[in-house]
């Protein structure tokens, strides 16, 4: 859909002819402080710039109280097209000159919507339920340019689609905004107390006691996390993959309500595309680097992937030799390879012949507690296509599956003992104007029924050394494990 053709002084209040109210905000607003006001309303979702990038990490969109909203389990068959049907009826331009996501469709896909797409067997244990879509409708959105230190308030006037009728519900849906915006922040009390989960912990199956804060546990033990990555090593050399990630899933049982959680992880380790979402039941906690899926509203692609990682330390000339170490492990560049080809064919399902190229490929990027390698593949929708066909084609991520991506599948489906659930799906939002973006789930904390998961993995490949494939899944656990205490 083509952008309104009207230019607006996004520096006042303005409404567009489709009924949208705009209203600037104080640009020097306290982030953490609007999230809590907004965190007493239904479906909280902070969707965060927290580690700032011009390029990456420019926006963040605070909302909540979707006027519709759906979960869907895992079971069954393709069931996006509820999403496509609902979304159809609310299609609305984006005003220019505002950051790009103004209302829509926004919340989770877990990792076990996958299997509408592909036919893998369920996991052997899902005792935590996790919806495999989980999405609200949001009219109204505090949308934040960190660059230009500008901020708005979005009111679409949805669901009305009579002009009237929505530019009066966008008007008090505003002023409604506006008011919880400006409500004191609520009290909180500095004491963090024990709650007894609702799933004990005898429903764990299987736990095991791992180094760390008492109480952690994990569904492997270090010599069953060791066998695993052996028996992916004899997948890939029976000609079965190329490549395939085991994760170990950490618990720890919820001392803090989750909005604290993430504001300890949020201050220890900032990320470009983490995210705070409340489904009600649980809560989804998540400092990601890696961003998933992006599509604009004229149709342009960009996913970018991340595979190879090593841990940073407190010493900057160690950090340097092993960031460029990593640049020249043949190992951890053709682990980020053969993603980025997995990628391309991917995006080339959907995307118009020939525009499919690899735009960066094995950029060192470092973060608070680790090193990566990040390539960007970019591409042009075909026409007739959609962010939904995108999301068909590429669902889940292959950089936390593996290539070829369903027998990579098949095989997760078999080594780890309990579902993914949230851990390697994605967050994020399908605007109205068509526009999508979404992370994927990794560096991520699920909370619910009294316990804080945070499973941790990586890709194996024929080279991979099992120990030092475990390690790894520590490394990239040490700012989760840090928030939990």
């Amino acid at each position: 859909m083509r952008p309104a053709a009207l230019q607006f002084d996004t520096r006042s209040a303005f409404e567009t002819d489709e009924g949208c109210r705009v209203e600037p905000w104080d640009a020097e607003l306290d982030v953490e402080a609007v999230l809590a006001r907004l965190s007493r309303h239904r479906h909280c979702l902070f969707l965060d710039s927290a580690r700032r990038d011009p390029a990456l990490g420019r926006y963040s969109f605070l909302t909540a109280d979707p006027f519709d909203y759906i979960e869907l389990s895992a079971g069954g068959h393709d069931r996006l097209v509820e999403l496509e049907c609902r979304m159809a009826r609310w299609r609305s331009n984006t005003v220019p000159r505002l950051p790009p996501f103004q209302g829509g469709a926004a919340g989770l896909f877990s990792y076990d919507m996958g299997r509408w797409l592909e036919k893998v067997p369920e996991p052997r244990i899902d005792e935590f339920q996790t919806p495999a879509l989980a999405i609200g409708f949001y009219d109204v959105v505090l949308a934040i340019d960190h660059l230009e230190r500008r901020a708005w308030i979005i009111s679409q006037g949805l669901p009305e689609t009579d002009r009237d009728a929505r530019r009066r519900r966008a008007a008090e849906r505003l002023d409604q905004f506006r008011a919880w915006l400006s409500d004191p922040p609520p009290r909180r009390s500095r004491r963090r107390s024990v709650s007894i989960p609702d799933l004990s912990i005898n429903e764990l199956a299987p736990h095991f006691s791992v180094p760390g804060p008492a109480g952690l546990v994990s569904n492997f033990s270090a010599e069953r996390y060791l066998q695993a990555v052996r028996r992916a090593i004899e997948y890939i050399h029976a000609g079965d993959v190329f490549q395939v990630n085991i994760a170990q899933r950490l618990l720890f049982p919820a001392d803090d309500d989750s909005l604290q959680l993430y504001l300890r992880l949020r201050n220890r380790n900032p990320a470009t595309f983490a995210g705070y979402f409340d489904l009600g039941g649980s809560q989804i906690v998540s400092a990601s680097p890696e961003r998933f899926l992006k599509v604009s509203s004229m149709g342009d692609v960009e996913a970018r992937p991340i595979k190879g990682t090593r841990q940073r330390t407190a010493r900057p000339e160690a950090d340097l030799f092993a960031g460029e170490e990593m640049l020249q492990n043949e190992k951890d560049r053709a682990e980020n390879v053969m993603i980025v080809d997995l990628l391309r064919n991917d995006l080339a399902r959907v995307c118009e012949p020939d525009s499919v190229r690899v735009t960066q490929l094995c950029r060192l990027e470092t973060y608070q507690y680790v090193q990566h390698l990040v390539s960007a593949v970019c591409g042009k929708l075909a026409e007739g296509r959609g962010p939904s066909d995108l999301l068909r084609a590429s669902f889940p991520g292959g950089s936390i599956t593996g290539a070829p991506k369903v027998r990579a599948m098949e095989i997760i489906a078999e080594l780890e003992p309990t579902a993914r659930g949230a851990y390697c799906g994605a967050l994020g939002y399908l605007g109205f104007d068509g526009a999508l973006d979404t992370s994927i789930l990794i560096r991520t904390i699920t909370a619910g029924r009294g316990w804080w998961q945070a499973p941790v993995g990586g890709g194996i490949v024929a080279q991979s050394d099992p120990q030092r494939e475990y390690e790894e899944t520590w490394h990239k656990a040490i700012g989760l494990v840090r928030a939990l205490e």
